[in-house]
């Protein structure tokens, strides 16, 4: 029999560590968490200003933990090894709790490991440090956990009464929801200013000719509002002559990013990748737990990654000084190994997240990792190996022209020696933001330069951009809003509740969303508030350092929302039945319409329901007048009684429905043009959900054919390989854009040249 017992979260941990460990350990898995609050109801008494959870075994999970209690029996010490952080040490103090029971003697030991990789030498050093169980670090996972509870299961059922079921109102989700919505009205109330620039294309002694922009006029920053104002400038400037001030030539340095914290990991994943933070977790985690590599079996790749340090450990360094120098050479290493600094706001309690071995190369794992692991493991061994690399030089040059009372300067770089660049240049939030790199000819200064060209051009200022899943991150973490572990459950979240709509890669708020926003907002100012909720994350920090009492700070918490949630019971708006009087008449009955809330957002209705249950679809125009969107038919016929289809918008987007409804109730899918690729299949691919909502298209004669795909099809065949159908995708690089759906085959095309072809045929 086993003389130890080690239980970790996973499943896919137990093969990995089990061939580390060898005989005397027995290796379980709990399954994540076994203990939980119960579901059904609220699951914490509130009692004289304390607050005591009262715990469940989860459904499902009895059988593990008597599994686990079985395989204690005999052992003499037990290992606790789920993962190293608060949920981690919450799975770890439950499971001890239902081992010990009521006995007061202990029949073994109980330890609490971290292990940040899963790795033989990871595995061995945990086990040889175990440590006590954590209680500040628990006590500070169920204060959060108390505290999305008390927030979820009271205010979500306000909004349930108030507006409609299924809604949710998060504590953390709702800050970034706000986020998102003040953005969006920014944008909205944003009025474009009108400016314009002037460049002047310019020759000296040598070729070539070189552009330099008017900055100044009377040593003054010049501002031009309009075009009449920019002629001017452009008539006056034609008959200056064109003089260097001044040359200044200097190395600009530019350092290596930190190694991935989780919060940048999910952001370059987002900008390189295309991966949303959920997707970027569920594959570090893959990474993480072990990965089967041929006769070695599974290894874990990379460390931990739920974390917020950028620390590095002396064999990390040293593994990477060693790799740099045998495969890049002496002049990529710097003298030292580079130490990056923390955060303020991090826990610093795991390292950053890295390769654990570096001879598992990315090369190496080509064929062994599946296409996102691989993609996800090359960003993290990149951006480990390039941060301990030199820093880029750059050769940068300013040259300042004088043009009787103008100024005129002129910038560029080039790149000297690439250093960390050769491996790794990190993403950017906005496009155009990388640096050019230009070379200037031979100047000097006094030199006369020839004037061939002043070009004037308009610009408008621009609205804030949009948060993407990456600028969203970045957000969040910057304003101390959740921890590096939510970021991913906060996006998606906010996702399928149908607050916020993705536009390419933009977070949109929906009508809905704006809703819950006011309505929490108006509501509940304090609870809902970046600052507040920012402070509620530093308190649960300082529960964690045994520096604040964790009873305390759910006090100072529930005192001023129990009060909010006692006068909004009362006070919120009662949007669910809310009419607005409109001067329409409905023209079935002649009774009035009225604007109503309903499942979708608003929408007229008949005010003589039920007897007329008439609504219609209607928009606003400039001046806020209401205009009806009539249902459009389409070149369709209802199969069942021939009459026209219509597109109307459900619960799952745009679909088709016979126009005599009620007395036909036949809906289809929306048909894209295209026929099923599929040999014999004589069905039509036409437009689907996923559960979770998100858009694909499949094959209507489904579920005899499964033909599928994620990206819209277009019924024209690839004139490089004969495919059936081009399919509409839409890449960073690329932008809108037909594409093969033939993978051996590269015909890309995009949109904008498909739109031009098709407009020159019309009128051909």
């Amino acid at each position: 029999m086993a003389k130890n017992l080690v239980v970790v979260e996973s499943p896919t941990k137990v093969r990995t560590i089990s061939k580390y460990l060898g005989k005397n350990f027995t290796v379980k898995a709990s399954v994540g968490h076994v203990i939980d609050l119960p579901k059904s109801k609220l699951g914490v008494e509130i009692k004289d200003d304390h607050f005591e959870p009262v715990y469940e075994v989860i459904k499902g999970k009895k059988k593990v933990i008597d599994e686990i209690k079985k395989a204690s029996k005999g052992v003499e010490t037990v290992y606790l090894a789920p993962d190293p952080d608060r949920e981690g040490e919450a799975i770890a103090w439950h499971i001890a709790e239902q081992l010990q029971g009521k006995r007061k003697k202990k029949d073994f030991v109980i330890r609490r490991v971290l292990i940040e990789e899963i790795t033989k030498k990871g595995v061995e050093r945990a086990l040889a440090a175990p440590q006590d169980l954590n209680l500040p670090r628990f006590e500070s996972q169920q204060a959060r956990r108390i505290l999305d509870r008390l927030v979820g299961y009271q205010v979500s059922p306000i909004l349930w009464e108030k507006v409609r079921r299924g809604l949710s109102a998060g504590r953390v989700q709702s800050v970034a929801l706000r986020i998102v919505c003040e953005r969006e009205r920014e944008i909205q109330a944003f009025t474009p200013v009108e400016y314009w620039s002037i460049e002047a294309d310019l020759l000296g002694k040598t070729p070539p000719p070189f552009t330099a922009k008017l900055a100044k006029k009377d040593g003054e920053k010049i501002e031009i509002g309009n075009e009449e104002e920019s002629q001017a400038l452009v008539s006056d400037l034609e008959k200056q002559d064109y003089i260097i001030q001044k040359i200044v030539k200097k190395d600009r340095r530019r350092n290596p990013p930190a190694p991935f914290t989780t919060s940048t990991l999910q952001q370059e994943a987002a900008r390189k990748l295309g991966f949303t933070a959920r997707r970027t977790m569920m594959v570090a985690q893959q990474l993480y737990e072990g990965i089967e590599l041929g006769a070695e079996g599974p290894v874990g790749l990379i460390t931990y990654m739920r974390t917020d340090s950028t620390r590095l450990s002396e064999d990390a360094l040293n593994g990477a000084r060693g790799f740099i120098e045998e495969n890049y050479g002496k002049k990529y290493l710097p003298d030292s190994p580079r130490v990056f600094k923390t955060s303020k706001r991090a826990q610093d309690a795991h390292e950053a997240i890295r390769p654990t071995l570096m001879h598992e190369t990315p090369e190496k794992l080509n064929k062994l990792l599946k296409r996102d692991q691989l993609r996800l493991y090359r960003l993290i061994w990149d951006r480990f190996v390039a941060c301990q690399m030199k820093q880029a030089i750059y050769d940068q040059v300013s040259i300042d022209i004088k043009a009787g009372i103008y100024d005129f300067r002129a910038t560029g770089s080039h790149l000297k020696f690439d250093g960390f660049m050769k491996l790794y240049v990190e993403g950017q939030d906005n496009e155009g933001s990388e640096e050019a790199d230009l070379l200037f000819p031979q100047l000097k200064e006094g030199e006369k330069l020839k004037l061939k060209e002043l070009k004037p051009e308009q610009h408008f200022t621009k609205p804030p951009p949009r948060y993407t899943e990456a600028s969203l991150v970045k957000e969040l973490e910057e304003n101390g809003i959740g921890r590096p572990s939510t970021y991913a459950s906060i996006l998606s979240t906010l996702q399928s509740r149908k607050y916020v709509e993705k536009d390419q890669r933009n977070f949109l708020p929906t009508e809905l969303g704006f809703l819950i926003c006011d309505l929490l907002v108006e509501n509940f100012p304090e609870i809902f508030n970046v600052k507040f909720t920012a402070q509620m994350e530093t308190d649960l920090d300082q529960i964690e350092e045994g520096e604040k009492d964790w009873q305390e700070a759910l006090r100072d918490f529930y005192d001023p929302f129990a009060k909010s949630i006692k006068v909004a019971k009362k006070k919120m708006r009662d949007i669910k039945r809310e009419e607005t009087p409109t001067d329409l008449k409905c023209e079935k009955c002649d009774s009035p319409m009225v604007i109503k809330w309903g499942r979708h957002g608003h929408f007229l209705a008949c005010t003589g329901y039920p007897d007329c249950k008439n609504t219609k679809e209607f928009k606003r125009d400039e001046d806020g007048k209401i205009q009806i969107v009539e249902q459009p038919e389409v070149d369709e016929k209802c199969e069942k009684c021939g009459a026209p289809m219509v597109m109307k918008t459900g619960r799952f987007g745009k679909f088709l429905a016979c126009s005599k409804y009620p007395d036909c109730k036949n809906t289809q899918s929306i048909s894209t043009g295209v026929k099923c690729p599929e040999k014999g299949c004589k069905g039509n691919l036409v437009e689907r959900r996923t559960r979770r909502g998100r858009v694909f298209y499949g094959c209507s004669a489904f579920p005899k054919c499964k033909h599928a795909l994620w990206n819209k099809p277009v019924a024209e065949k690839c004139p490089d390989c004969g495919a059936p159908y081009l399919a509409e995708k839409f890449t960073k690089k690329d932008g809108a854009h037909l594409q093969c759906v033939n993978k051996e085959c590269g015909f890309k095309r995009s949109l904008e040249e498909s739109s031009t072809e098709s407009s020159s045929t019309k009128k051909d």
